[in-house]
This record gives structure tokens, sequence and C-alpha cells, in this order.
């Protein structure tokens, strides 16, 4: 699975209906309204990058309201759980 993170600028006037837009979107699994330079935060995930061109190109960018995008892709997904996976290999309770 591929996550991408999306920056979203929007009309001011419109950030609600415009992340309620967004949340619908097949493949959009969360949208955060944020503070600062940016407005929305939306997470993305699909299993191929022509699928995000979908969702984010001809999709999202296409909602009455948005302004402007920056779409990044993530590389690894890293938590707390991962990371304590990962530094508990070879060692036993």
């Amino acid at each position: 699975m591929i996550t991408s993170i999306v920056f979203v600028q929007v009309d001011t006037a419109r950030i609600p209906e415009v992340a309620e837009a967004i949340a619908e979107l097949e493949g959009v699994s969360e949208v955060y309204s944020v503070t600062g330079a940016i407005d929305l935060i939306v997470l993305v995930r699909t299993r191929t990058h022509e699928e995000i061109a979908q969702v984010v190109s001809d999709k999202l960018n296409k909602i009455d309201g948005v302004r402007e995008t920056e779409t990044h892709i993530a590389f690894r997904a890293l938590s707390k759980v991962d990371l304590q996976a990962a530094f508990s290999i070879g060692f036993e309770d």
C-alpha cells in the first residue's frame, strides 16, 4: 500500500465542505483540518502510483474551493510500535 500525504490550500470560507467532499473520495483514509500555512492534510492510501494520480489530480484538485495541493509520497511508515519491534530483534523476554 502506498501512502501519500497531501497538503491542501482551500478557500477559507469553504474549508468544512471541501474537507467533507475530500473525505468521501475513494482512496482517502483521513482528512485533518490544521493550523498554519495549509488548511487540510489528507492521507491517501492506494495500491499504485497511478491511483494516487487519479485521486489527487483527477478528483481532489477538481473539488470547488481547492486552491492548491502539494503531494508527498511516504517511503516508510515508522511508528513507536514498529520501532519497538525493530529494536527488539535478537532479544528474548
